[in-house]
């Protein structure tokens, strides 16, 4: 039997960032252009890649993942958020635990990628004569699979433990998205599972996620260290510099928002979760094109057989 509602709810509204008239139009424009950018950005990155034979490694096989994973949560909850500026921006109850469904399952499966790729990285400088054995096809295949399916039973524990609340008369939600905690503040029944699960599944999946890139860039420090020559030094850490860039912006900013954000301070968590749901994956693609000599090189082959 699945899971049935008892609440009286059938809608929600998602207040937005913003309840003054006057900002409304100005923040349109503004995640307006981060959308368009994330997805030109996200869409490109994934096509050049697809494209190029010489980009077919372990490495951007996982950068097309990532790509991929970026542009679907961009499109989760960003059409919504910019309708909030326009309209009241009201959610049905299916909408939003489904919204809330593929917001988690994205977000704890870029988690894992990001694992995957600092594990390709190690790899690559660790035992470079073995690394096209140890990052066989089969391999990368069963980390994104391991990956996805992280996110999915994760997105299920969250999206289940929810279908059990009942929200009686509040149905706004002071956030631009269905989230988890948001979500939580709404109901008239006992969250106490749903906190439990919240934080076993975060608190599983984030530390899981930081430990191991962490052992493995304390692995790859070590090393690099041993490499004799400045020029083997500095071309090791080059390949290390994007994802160590993407890395610390995701974990970076997600931490920032749950760490400082508590009940009394919903606005707050708003506004600096912003940066981790909006200008992240539209920096991702830029940092590992500009940083990137084989991804600049691609794309300017690419343009030429378009072009001419």
């Amino acid at each position: 039997m699945t899971p049935r509602n008892s609440s009286s709810v059938t809608e929600f509204i998602l207040l937005g960032l913003s309840a003054q008239p006057a900002l409304r139009l100005p923040l349109f424009f503004l995640f307006l252009g981060i959308y368009v950018l994330t997805m030109l950005g996200n869409l490109g990155l994934s096509t050049i890649i697809g494209l190029s034979a010489s980009l077919h490694t372990p490495m951007y096989f996982f950068l097309f993942n990532l790509s991929i994973i970026d542009l679907c949560y961009s499109c989760v909850f960003t059409p919504k958020m910019l309708n909030g500026f326009l309209s009241e921006n009201i959610i049905s109850y299916v909408g939003c635990m489904t919204q809330m469904f593929f917001f988690c399952f994205f977000v704890q499966s870029e988690c894992c990628v990001l694992v995957s790729m600092a594990y390709d990285r190690y790899v690559a400088i660790y035992s470079p004569l073995l690394y096209s054995v140890s990052m066989s096809p089969q391999v990368c295949s069963m980390l994104m699979l391991g990956s996805y399916v992280t996110g999915f039973s994760g997105a299920m524990a969250h999206t289940v433990s929810m279908l059990r609340l009942t929200f009686c008369d509040s149905r706004a939600i002071h956030h631009y998205l269905c989230e988890v905690l948001p979500l939580l503040q709404l109901s008239c029944s006992s969250t106490y599972v749903n906190e439990l699960v919240f934080f076993i599944v975060v608190g599983v999946v984030i530390t899981a996620s930081i430990v191991s890139i962490f052992i493995s860039y304390a692995l790859i420090l070590s090393n690099i260290l041993r490499i004799p020559s400045a020029e083997g030094r500095s071309k090791a850490f080059g390949t290390c510099g994007s994802h160590l860039t993407a890395v610390t912006l995701f974990f970076g900013s997600g931490a920032f928002t749950y760490l400082t954000t508590s009940p009394e301070s919903a606005e707050q968590g708003q506004f600096t979760s912003v940066f981790y749901t909006n200008v992240v994956p539209m920096l991702n693609p830029l940092i590992y094109s500009f940083r990137n000599k084989d991804v600049k090189l691609a794309i300017g082959k690419t343009l030429k057989r378009v072009l001419f």
